[in-house]
């Protein structure tokens, strides 16, 4: 990685695309074998669904793309979620960040993001 810098975005911090994409595939191997929520994930494409997953976190952590799926809000409208659940996908995004060895503060600055999207997730 090389030094950021001011201007630098977390995107790039964090490693770019292939960051994106490897914790992507890792986080979604951990959601689907945790009991508390892989029912949300019986009937997804599971390929289809990371690729939104992808493309969502890449411009959350502020790649140069648009992102053009439905919003937060109108994708979990339906799931009925909770605090436990959106508290489980946290605990995963973590997990699979420390796994691929990204520091502690690029972790706390993703999940400061992720954080701000629990209003909209739980439908609050």
């Amino acid at each position: 990685m090389s030094q950021a810098t001011e201007e630098s975005t977390l995107f790039e911090r964090i490693g770019g695309m292939n960051a994106v994409n490897a914790a992507t595939e890792l986080f979604y191997k951990k959601v689907t074998q945790d009991d508390r929520i892989n029912h949300f994930f019986e009937s997804v494409n599971i390929s289809a669904q990371s690729a939104k997953m992808k493309s969502f976190l890449a411009y959350a952590l502020g790649a140069p793309l648009n992102y053009t799926d439905r919003s937060m809000r109108d994708a979990h409208a339906h799931m009925h979620l909770t605090e436990k659940h959106f508290t489980a996908v946290s605990e995963h995004l973590v997990a699979t960040l420390e796994e691929l060895s990204v520091p502690q503060p690029l972790i706390k600055e993703v999940i400061d993001i992720v954080a701000s999207t629990k209003a909209d997730v739980l439908y609050l």
